[in-house]
């Protein structure tokens, strides 16, 4: 499964490298990202897209995202 560090990213630079890793990825496939916060302006454009994901919020403050492509 791919990952994608983008902590630390100001933005809009995590949202423009998540979309571009998102281009390659196969359907059916994952993209695990680390980010230092909650994306929430990616949730819309993942759904309108038809991806779904998972947000794990770690003890460290960060984020886990695991984003599969459904189509």
């Amino acid at each position: 499964m791919p990952e994608l560090d983008v902590r630390g990213l100001p933005p809009p630079e995590p949202f423009e490298n998540i979309m571009r890793a998102l281009q390659t990825l196969p359907a059916g496939e994952a993209l695990r990202v680390h980010i230092h916060r909650e994306p929430y302006p990616l949730y819309e454009v993942l759904r309108d897209n038809g991806y779904r994901w998972q947000t794990t919020a770690l003890a460290n403050g960060d984020f886990e995202i695991l984003i599969t492509r459904t189509a």
